[in-house]
């Protein structure tokens, strides 16, 4: 790798050590999830990065994509399970951490996941191949009691892309590509339900995919946007200033009838049981 992007991932690291714990902090009882995620970006664009994509903050059987919407109401109750992945972007390099806490009280789910991501990274070197990394994280996973979630996976990272080649998959598998000089990903989803998820609503992050024509003004701007202020990368509603909120809706709706983004829905397990995440960033070389 080379020296100016390895010190950019270095940068990006750093931090994220300072975000982790600051993060960590907010999330309590009482806490406004809309506040949470709004003092961890701008304290990533403080330090001197920029989020790599919306800060998640996923709640109970809620595994991933949730981000608070304009005015988003939630608190964080007692009991809760609580999810945050953040990814912090330092020129278009992409370091990706995701931390679980249950408000008042242990929770097992949390302890395997974590485990099982300390397995998983003990054995990651140049070679390994995606199956070895996936049989050691369910093994641990099931060994504690406890299902993968079977289709979310961890994933490589490379500049402006958060989801790149390979996927590693949380479940046993017979992907038998190696992990090369590059850098990973390892997500680990763990709950005591069935072990898949399922899309479902609400919407609220987006991604820029490619230039089509379209009508709205507003949608036009909020494809410029997603270019030049969000770098091609995923965002969210609540970033987008100086259009009202109803016209925000309209030119998305808009973006995606003519392809010009994606959409990431929020997915739920579908058994409705907790879900905890545990995810570390890897330079392998």
């Amino acid at each position: 790798m080379e020296k100016e992007v390895l010190e950019k991932y270095e940068k990006a690291r750093k931090v994220s050590d300072e975000i982790l714990p600051f993060a960590k902090s907010l999330v309590k009882e009482g806490a406004s999830i809309l506040e949470v995620a709004e003092r961890i970006e701008n304290k990533i664009k403080e330090l001197g990065a920029k989020p790599a994509f919306p800060i998640n903050i996923s709640i109970n059987e809620v595994a991933a994509h949730y981000t608070p919407d304009i005015n988003d109401q939630t608190l964080i109750k007692s009991g809760d399970l609580v999810k945050v992945d953040i990814g912090v972007q330092v020129d278009g390099y992409i370091w990706d951490r995701a931390f679980s806490i249950s408000i008042g009280q242990e929770n097992q789910l949390i302890k395997a996941s974590e485990k099982a991501l300390e397995e998983a990274i003990k054995v990651v070197k140049p070679g390994i191949k995606v199956f070895e990394i996936s049989e050691i994280i369910e093994d641990t996973v099931t060994s504690l009691g406890f299902n993968t979630i079977k289709n979310l996976s961890g994933h490589g990272l490379e500049r402006f892309n958060q989801h790149a080649f390979p996927s590693i998959p949380n479940s046993k598998n017979t992907i038998k590509a190696e992990i090369k000089d590059q850098v990973i990903a390892i997500e680990v989803f763990v709950t005591d339900g069935s072990g898949y998820v399922k899309e479902s609503s609400p919407t609220l992050i987006y991604k820029f995919k490619q230039n089509k024509p379209v009508r709205m003004y507003e949608a036009r701007k909020i494809l410029e946007m997603a270019k030049s202020e969000f770098d091609f990368l995923p965002f969210t509603k609540r970033w987008i200033k100086g259009i009202p909120p109803l016209k925000i809706d309209m030119a998305l709706r808009q973006l995606l009838e003519v392809d010009s983004i994606v959409d990431f829905p929020v997915l739920r397990e579908i058994s409705g049981k907790k879900v905890a995440q545990s995810e570390e960033t890897l330079i392998v070389e």
